[in-house]
C-alpha cells in the first residue's frame, strides 16, 4: 500500500477519487493532502427543487480546501477541484465530495471530533484549540441541531416535565420540556409564560406528536404553566414537582428565621442550617445547630423546620395514595394551626393546589432530571462565561441535555469515537 493509499484509507476517500500528493510542511507545521477524480467520472446529483436525479459529467471545477482531524501535531488540510455538473434543464450544480461535512471548510470527521469538543468545553476554547472563530462554529452547531431535531419523532411522548432557567442576567428566561420516559430535553423555547406550552404543542404535531397524547405534565406551581397545560394538553395530568413545593416551604422557614433573628441574636448566621437537610450539613454546621438545640431556646425557626422536614417525609413513607392522601391532611392541620403566619401561608397554597400534589402518588414523576439539566446548563454557561443570544442558549442546552442523534447527520458520529 502506498502513502497516499494508506491516507485515502484513513480520510475515507474513495472511487472516483485519489489522493495525488501529501506535502508536510514542518516550518508551519501543516499537512497538505491533494485530492483529485479519475478523468471521465461521473457524479450523482439531485436537484432537490425540481425532484430531477441524474449521473454527470464533471462541466467545470473549482478549488476548494477543508480542515480535517490533525495528524500527529500537524495540522492537516484537504485540497481538491470540486466538479460542477449541467442538469438536463441547463442549470449548473456543484456536487458535494463524499468527506465535505455540513459546514464550508471541515470535513465530516473533522465536524464529529468538534461534536465531542462542545460536550465537553465552551465554544470559544474549542475555537482556540482548532484555529477558527466563534461564529463559524456556532453556525455549524445551529446546523446540526436543526438537521437533527427537523426528524426528530415524538409520537411516543406520554410523560413532560417542564421547568424554566436563567438564561442571561436579569431575568431572561428560557423553558425547558423533558421527555421524562427517554430522560431527554425534547422542547427549548424562550420566555416562562403560558405561551410556552402553546408553542410546545405546535412543536409536537410538526415532530408527528398529538398534544392529546400527553398524559402527565411535572411542573412548578406557575399560573403560566397551569393555564398552558389546560389550554394545550387537554388529556393531561398536572404533577406538581415535589421539589419546588418543598423550595416554597424552604423560603417560609428562612422567612420565619429572619423575623426571629431580630430579636433573637442567637440566630446570627444560621441560615443553611435550616434550608438544608441534617445529612447534608457539614461537621461545623452540625455542632452549630447542635448548639442551638441545647439552649433550649423556644424559638419559632425551630417548629417551621420541623413542620418542613414532617412534609419531606411524606414522600418518604408514601405507600400508596391513601397513605399519601391521609398523611397530608394531618400535615396540613398541624402547619395552619401552628400559629406561624409564613407556614400557614404556604400551607394554604398546597391546599389550593392539592389535586396536583396528589398526583404525585398516583404518577411518581419529577422534575428532578431537569434540575440536573438546568445545573449542566449553568455550569456550562459559567465556564462559557455567559451566553448572549437565544439561538446560542438553544443549541447548547440541545447538545448537552437533548441526546442527539448527530449519526442522521454525520456518519462518523456513530461508527467510533474520534476523541
Amino acid at each position: 500500500m502506498t502513502q497516499e493509499e494508506l491516507f485515502a484509507s484513513a480520510i475515507g476517500i474513495k472511487s472516483p477519487w485519489f489522493i495525488t500528493s501529501i506535502d508536510l510542511d514542518l516550518k508551519l507545521g501543516v499537512l497538505n493532502i491533494f485530492v483529485d477524480f479519475e478523468k471521465g467520472s461521473t457524479f450523482a446529483y439531485t436537484d432537490w427543487s425540481t425532484g430531477e436525479k441524474g449521473s454527470y459529467k464533471a462541466y467545470d471545477t473549482i478549488p476548494k480546501n477543508w480542515r480535517h482531524m490533525n495528524f500527529f501535531q500537524y495540522r492537516c488540510f484537504l485540497h481538491a477541484f470540486i466538479p460542477r455538473v449541467k442538469l438536463d434543464n441547463g442549470k449548473v450544480r456543484q456536487i458535494k465530495a463524499s468527506w465535505e461535512g455540513t459546514s464550508s471548510g471541515f470535513t465530516l470527521l473533522f465536524e464529529a471530533f468538534i461534536l465531542q469538543l462542545v460536550k465537553a468545553m465552551p465554544v470559544h476554547q474549542v475555537c482556540q484549540m482548532i484555529g477558527t472563530y466563534d461564529a463559524k462554529l456556532w453556525k455549524l452547531l445551529h446546523s446540526y441541531r436543526k438537521q437533527v431535531l427537523a426528524q426528530a419523532d415524538y409520537s411516543e411522548v406520554e410523560n413532560i416535565g417542564m421547568d424554566e432557567t436563567a438564561a442571561r442576567r436579569g431575568h431572561d428566561y428560557v423553558s425547558l420540556v423533558v421527555d421524562l420516559d427517554e430522560k431527554k430535553t425534547i422542547f427549548v423555547t424562550e420566555g416562562k409564560s403560558n405561551e410556552v406550552v402553546k408553542e410546545f404543542s405546535q412543536d409536537l404535531i410538526q415532530h408527528k406528536g398529538d398534544p392529546e397524547n400527553i398524559k402527565n405534565v411535572s411542573c412548578d406551581m406557575s399560573p403560566a404553566f397551569i393555564k398552558g397545560v389546560e389550554d394545550n394538553l387537554p388529556n393531561a395530568d398536572i404533577v406538581f414537582d415535589k421539589f419546588h413545593i418543598i423550595k416554597l416551604i424552604n423560603k417560609a422557614v428562612d422567612e420565619v428565621r429572619k423575623e426571629e433573628n431580630k430579636s433573637n441574636p442567637i440566630l446570627k448566621g444560621s441560615k443553611y442550617l435550616f434550608l438544608k437537610n441534617n445529612e447534608n450539613l457539614t461537621k461545623k454546621q452540625e455542632k452549630q445547630l447542635e448548639k442551638l438545640i441545647m439552649s433550649n431556646a423556644n424559638l419559632k425557626t425551630f417548629k417551621a423546620l420541623r413542620i418542613r422536614e414532617a412534609f419531606q417525609q411524606i414522600y418518604t413513607h408514601c405507600y400508596d395514595i391513601q397513605t399519601f392522601e391521609l398523611l397530608l391532611k394531618q400535615w396540613y392541620f398541624w402547619a395552619t394551626h401552628c400559629r406561624i403566619t409564613q407556614i400557614i401561608e404556604v400551607a394554604k397554597t398546597i391546599k389550593k393546589h392539592w389535586t396536583g400534589i396528589i398526583n404525585w402518588a398516583k404518577k411518581r414523576i419529577s422534575n428532578g432530571i431537569l434540575e440536573g439539566f438546568n445545573s449542566i446548563f449553568q455550569a456550562a454557561k459559567g465556564k462559557a462565561r455567559g451566553y448572549k443570544k437565544t439561538e446560542t442558549i438553544k443549541t447548547i442546552i440541545y447538545i448537552l441535555t437533548g441526546k442527539l442523534d448527530f449519526s442522521i447527520v454525520n456518519p462518523f458520529c456513530a461508527t467510533h469515537s474520534v476523541l
